[in-house]
């Protein structure tokens, strides 16, 4: 046996509270080195005085299941009860080579009676508080969401319409500065459409006042940018969309500002004299012209998103400024009533800062979702204190890696999966956002080289999966499109209802109908022996699908509740079934 392959760090992902009289343990052993583990647990003051007046540990023992076959770990879980909140637990291991041994607190032992008597080396939770717990809405956990870049949705009102406007042309590949009139109206007047599409979250990009049609660059925070509409109609938007049973998810700029924003522009005004130099990092005066290290200019006098002049990064180590992002975060959850807050930028943003955040928001609304821009993982921001989830590209492009470039064999993809959904607790991996294209990237149609059934079918793995699915406007239109700005085309409203459209209304359909499952179940990924990725979920139901990727007709047998290129006990190339009981 392996032994310093052995894993379990205490109150972390490997121990923790999943509802208030469950506790979840994992363990980490080398792959295929580990035959059987068994869990010794009790109440750490729960002794028994034999007839000699000598004192034992009144033990239970329990097998743990083999949860997960990572790319050089295997995952063991078990779920324990503790009648009076307290634990003490270790484990015994058993080889593949007949060796056992004990892991504890304090290290291996030799398994034998006495040693599971000294209760010195057990691993300890003194106490079970409900208030230490990471809890996540179980909303989200049902939830859908449709990704909206407004301005490219649906042009409901001409008379916001910026100067210069361009004629709505779905076909057109927009221009970095292109304006096509996309407006808060249009949302409005397709939140049928949408409802018919099945989804019940909407999750907007910025919608606040800013110079450029993306928005990510902020002048105003407590104002609704005037090509969009104004508060007013935001609101109907929101009732509207709540009526319909939709979540309303705003994006939020907090790592840096808009150059035209009042408080740079005074910067640039007033250099060191303003009132808001130390809103940003600012390594030098004057301001301006901005020197770009890229450019071979010298060093930049102050901190930005990325090397972007126009985008000051903000100093959220200011209480100022802290206090100045809290109001703005609170005012649009107590004036509107929005549903969560999705954050851009989250991982520069300082932790201290998103704690405050945190807590601000939850006061308010205490099912709050608090969703993190982060594309690599994210353990730090997600132990209940600061968001409840991250975009979770981690996961996402491993997948994409699979069915659509073609990285990475299937048996690799499954793997690697596994292994990401053991950095975090459960409750945390069923409110990550998983979405397969955005305002970032090329869409998935492309990226799926116009493979129609590729792109379905590596959308119902999407699907199939632990995290809250995310559909890009479009993507149920049948669009493409290469990177930003190619990714951001007007809307073709003509293939409403088509072929595309009904084939991802069905996915929804299934997805929310077993939502309890596909939510919040149970989770084993695997690969067949004929090469099928067969993906697992146990929970109110029991929901198996199977994805062939292999470039050949496979069998497989039995009823499908939903599937695509399946006929006569043949799943072929792109094809995908989905069984439910």
């Amino acid at each position: 046996m392996i032994t310093s392959a052995l894993q379990h760090r205490p109150e972390s992902e490997d121990c923790f509270l999943y509802d208030a009289d469950h506790l979840r343990l994992r363990l980490h052993t080398a792959k295929n080195d580990v035959a059987a583990v068994t869990v010794i647990f009790g109440d750490p003051y729960w002794m028994i005085t034999g007839a000699d007046g000598r004192s034992t540990f009144k033990y239970t023992t329990t097998k743990m299941v083999r949860i997960g076959e990572g790319e050089t770990q295997d995952y063991w879980g078990v779920t324990l009860t503790a009648p009076y909140h307290r634990l003490q637990y270790q484990f015994v291991i058993t080889g593949v080579d007949g060796a056992i041994t004990l892991l504890g607190d304090r290290g291996l032992r030799e398994d034998s009676e006495m040693m599971r008597q000294e209760t010195a080396n057990y691993f300890r939770v003194p106490y079970l508080h409900e208030s230490d717990m990471v809890r996540t809405p179980d909303w989200v956990k049902q939830t859908v969401w449709y990704q909206i870049f407004p301005e490219r949705f649906a042009n409901g009102d001409t008379s916001n319409d910026p100067v210069g406007t361009k004629t709505w042309r779905p076909e057109d590949h927009p221009g970095r500065e292109d304006f096509y009139g996309g407006d808060l109206q249009g949302v409005l007047d397709h939140l049928d459409d949408l409802q018919s599409l099945g989804v019940n979250g909407l999750y907007f990009c910025p919608i606040f006042a800013a110079s450029s049609n993306h928005k990510y660059d902020t002048i105003d925070y407590l104002e609704i940018d005037p090509a969009f509409g104004d508060k007013a109609l935001f609101a109907r938007l929101v009732t509207a969309a709540h009526k319909r049973g939709m979540k309303v998810m705003l994006d939020a700029v907090f790592n840096h500002m808009g150059y035209e924003s009042m408080q740079w522009q005074d910067v640039l005004e007033k250099g060191a004299q303003s009132r808001f130099a130390d809103w940003f990092h600012i390594n030098q005066f004057p301001v301006a012209p901005f020197n770009d290290p890229t450019k071979g200019e010298g060093e930049p006098q102050y901190e930005t998103f990325a090397f972007e002049s126009h985008m000051p990064k903000l100093n959220t180590d200011n209480p100022q400024v802290q206090d100045y992002l809290l109001t703005v975060a609170k005012y649009w959850i107590e004036e509107f009533d929005i549903d969560a807050w999705r954050l851009d930028v989250a991982n520069e943003v300082d932790h201290g800062f998103w704690r405050r955040f945190y807590a601000a928001v939850k006061a308010i609304k205490p099912d709050f979702y608090v969703l993190g821009e982060v594309w690599h993982s994210s353990q730090p921001w997600l132990n209940g204190d600061q968001f409840s989830g991250v975009m979770n590209y981690a996961y996402t492009e491993l997948l994409m890696d699979h069915f659509l470039t073609h990285k990475q064999t299937a048996k690799q993809m499954v793997a690697r999966l596994t292994d990401q959904l053991m950095l975090y607790r459960d409750q945390v991996n069923q409110v990550m956002l998983n979405m397969l294209d955005s305002h970032d990237t090329a869409r998935l149609l492309t990226l799926a080289g116009d493979n129609e059934a590729l792109a379905l079918q590596t959308l119902a793995f999407i699907f199939t999966q632990t995290g809250a699915p995310c559909i890009y406007y479009g993507t149920e239109m049948g669009m493409d499109g290469g990177n930003d700005p190619d990714d951001r085309r007007p809307m073709d409203w003509s293939k409403l209802g088509g072929q595309t459209w009904q084939a991802v209304a069905a996915l929804i359909k299934l997805r929310r109908k077993y939502a309890r499952t596909l939510g919040q179940g149970s989770t084993k990924l695997s690969v067949t022996k004929h090469g099928l990725i067969a993906v697992s979920r146990k929970g109110d139901h029991n929901v198996t699908a199977y994805f062939n990727t292999t470039g050949q007709p496979v069998s497989l047998n039995g009823e499908a509740t939903l599937a695509q290129n399946y006929r006569d006990g043949q799943l072929g190339p792109n094809g995908f079934v989905i069984k439910a009981d």
